[in-house]
């Protein structure tokens, strides 16, 4: 229909795409702002709990103040941290501020030089609600005045300034990609017209995928942080569907068929491994979905619609185009095509001494993935940030000259011990407890503040914030080794100790704070991994069963495609985790990896290197069902979809090598890491073990049991090779190998 119906098709995709852009034109507007943090879990339930029994939450902005001359202790310094003080509290969105000075002086606010003090707040609403307001006031508070110079911190200025570099990031790579990108496709097509059109398929996915994040928008949260990734799969799945359609169109067209019919039989070939090569890749980042974070959903929603809007382009927008253009996207004085160019010469190299190339392959990408060994899972800080942005250098000040961290405060809930004068004793054993333990700087409660063991103040002003006749609660400062270090040892060592001495056991102390919504969070992530991961698996190896028949290639491409991964995490841990090449690529590693980001990176990695294994094996199989000789179909496939493969692969590494030089480390890790994967996928493991596998396994590579076989039969897939002119094709499969049919 798309070739018969060309012009109407045509002019609805542009209507389409009209109504696409003024709905993603207002996208980024709808799009929030996500913390870390687990719903459901025990941090978030007593972060409400507090919240609505004791009118206190977490603080998540501070003014750092320094005194230029004397310390903060001085008459004059203190009253001008007062008053800023009260005007941050009068700002719109502020729900809760204290200070240094209202706290009674509290050692855990101030500096260890006595220069620094800390004012500290906690907005209302919802994160983006809260950031947006910060926006609104933060500039206005980094000041310099004849008594103090103030700045800005605190996690939300911290992830606030991050959003606003990544929105600079995604302008910046929309200019780089595009006319990158179209670069790249004229050097591939030497037809401008075939360069054109194929991004214009890409920018069609981009749009519409904006426009649909939009419309997920009404209905749930979408990270900003999804747009960044709907910019480079949209372009690269956009191109690499397109580049599949029509170089089959021209494989047609050179067969003798007419523009219709080499329309009709490249949809009906190529387009049905498009549809499954889609499948995997849908599949792979649909499964983010089983994870309950708001964050990592974002990129399942922005993934799920850039590969639906991708082979809606590639199956119907593409074909009624090449209908129109017909032999325009042909190259000018093409040679005919062969089967024996240097992809079929080097994989007939491999099959000829397959251990000879297969073992040092190996050992290359296995070296290359021993770094993962040392993967260590830690917590986002200001560190995602550069050196010189403002609330990362105040976070560094707060590391350098403080003894722990008041904002990442750990909240002891204590039910059932009434927070009233009557039990202060119960309060004060609990809070001398809990100050002894290691890693630990400061406990304040309803009697006063403790360290070491001992009271070091009486109840002062803000004490009355742990009073209730039901419960009571405990503030506990951590130094930054316990944060950064051993943070489950000091959360286990909080709840024992705060359960000592009292009917409530350990599964009655409640904990929170922000260093505890992390713990929930990661270990949330971390229990769901098994579960995403084989969920992956299964299916698409029931993908690859389905277009090949056997049991075999779909195992080979799974361990195939683990060891591409764990080059790609190895890559992350050396450059990232370790810290090697940190000054070339300007950031700051911090000993360990956030997990959601390389869980991110997994499901899109391995469905980009399944949506590569698809067109391979598609073209493999082709050859082997028209020939029935496995060394020859190897090779004329890999010639067929190597030069394709590779040519996707290096636009799609082009468009996220744009944020290779991003400000935040999170899009960073994203850009190094998908180029690593990406290119390894392309080359090593396409073209040195795939052929080695295949060779080495003979006949067992289309093996499938009766009952399987008889599934495949049924709803398998396959493509059926176009007519070949008499001349173009060689019928041999090259000198030195041995094949048979199997």
């Amino acid at each position: 229909m798309t070739a018969t119906r060309s012009r109407l098709v045509i002019w609805l995709s542009v209507a389409l795409t009209v109504v696409g852009l003024a709905l993603a034109a207002g996208a980024m507007d709808r799009l929030v702002l996500s913390r870390f943090e687990s719903p459901g879990s025990e941090s978030l339930d007593t972060r409400a709990y507090l919240g609505k029994e004791f009118d206190e939450g977490t603080p998540s902005v501070l003014l750092m103040v320094t005194a230029k001359q004397g310390t903060v202790d001085d008459a004059a310094v203190a009253a001008e941290g007062r008053k800023l003080e009260q005007e941050l509290a009068n700002q719109d969105g502020v729900a809760e501020v204290a200070s240094y000075w209202s706290r009674g002086n509290s050692p855990a606010m101030r500096g260890t030089d006595s220069k620094q003090a800390l004012v500290i707040a906690r907005m209302a609403g919802t994160v983006t609600e809260a950031r947006t307001k910060l926006g609104e006031f933060s500039p206005d508070f980094s000041r310099d005045t004849a008594l103090v110079k103030v700045r800005v911190g605190g996690g939300d200025e911290v992830f606030r300034q991050g959003a606003e570099q990544s929105r600079q990031d995604f302008l910046r790579a929309e200019m780089i990609v595009f006319p990158l990108v179209l670069l790249l496709l004229f050097v591939i097509y030497r037809r401008f017209s075939a360069a054109l059109l194929t991004l214009g398929m890409g920018l069609f996915s981009v749009i519409t995928t904006l426009a649909l994040l939009r419309g997920v928008t009404y209905f749930t949260e979408v990270s900003t942080f999804a747009a960044n990734l709907a910019l480079v799969m949209g372009v690269g799945l956009g191109v690499d569907y397109s580049l599949f359609v029509i170089n089959r169109f021209r494989e047609e067209l050179r067969a003798g068929r007419s523009t219709a019919e080499a329309v009709e039989h490249a949809v009906a070939n190529a387009g049905r491994t498009v549809a499954f090569s889609g499948l995997t890749v849908l599949v792979s980042l649909a499964c983010l979905l089983l994870f309950p974070f708001p964050f990592l959903r974002s990129f399942a929603y922005a993934g799920v619609a850039t590969v639906l809007t991708s082979v809606f382009a590639a199956l119907v927008i593409l074909p009624a185009s090449l209908a129109r253009l017909g032999t325009k996207v042909v190259r000018k004085n093409a040679e005919a095509r062969s089967d024996e160019g240097w992809w079929h010469t080097t994989a007939l190299r491999m099959m000829r001494r397959p251990l000879l190339w297969g073992i040092p392959a190996l050992v290359v990408l296995l070296g290359l993935a021993t770094p993962t060994l040392s993967l260590t899972f830690g917590v986002p800080d200001e560190r995602v940030l550069p050196k010189d942005v403002s609330s990362r250098m105040v976070q560094q000040d707060i590391r350098d000259n403080f003894a722990g961290e008041e904002m990442d405060a750990i909240q002891v809930l204590r039910p059932g011990q009434a927070g009233t004068g009557a039990n202060r004793d119960s309060i004060d054993a609990t809070a001398v407890a809990l100050s002894k333990i290691t890693d630990i700087q400061q406990v304040d409660a309803l009697t006063g503040s403790y360290a070491e063991g001992r009271k070091i103040s009486e109840p002062n002003e803000s004490s009355s914030r742990f009073e209730s006749d039901k419960d009571t609660w405990y503030s506990v400062v951590a130094g930054h080794h316990g944060l950064d270090q051993d943070i489950d040892r000091v959360l286990s060592d909080v709840r024992t100790t705060a359960a000592q001495g009292a009917s409530a056991d350990a599964n009655e102390v409640r904990i929170g704070g922000y260093p505890a919504e992390l713990k929930d969070f990661r270990t949330e992530l971390v229990d769901r991994l098994p579960l995403v991961f084989g969920l992956i698996l299964v299916v698409t190896f029931v993908i690859l069963f389905l277009m090949t028949g056997s049991v075999l290639l779909p195992a080979k491409a799974m361990v195939l495609n683990t060891l591409s991964m764990g080059v790609m995490f190895g890559a992350l841990v050396w450059i990232f985790q370790d810290g090697h090449l940190s000054g070339l690529l300007g950031f700051t590693p911090s000993g360990s990896i956030e997990p959601s980001i390389p869980i991110l990176m997994f499901c899109t990695a391995f469905g980009l290197s399944m949506d590569y294994e698809v067109f391979m094996l598609s073209r493999i199989k082709e050859e082997y069902d028209r020939t029935g000789d496995n060394v020859r179909a190897v090779a004329v496939g890999l010639e067929r979809s190597g030069p394709l493969i590779t040519s996707a692969a290096v636009i799609l590494a082009a468009s996220f090598a744009t944020y290779a030089s991003s400000g935040v480390v999170f899009l960073k890790m994203l850009g190094i890491g998908m180029v690593v994967v990406i290119l390894v996928d392309a080359t090593l493991i396409r073209a040195v073990l795939v052929p080695v596998f295949m060779r080495l396994a003979g006949k067992a590579n289309w093996w499938a049991p009766a009952p399987l076989r008889a599934v495949h039969d049924r709803f398998g897939i396959s493509e059926s090779a176009p007519s070949d002119p008499v001349g173009e094709r060689s019928d041999t499969a090259g000198v030195g190998v041995t094949s048979g049919r199997s």
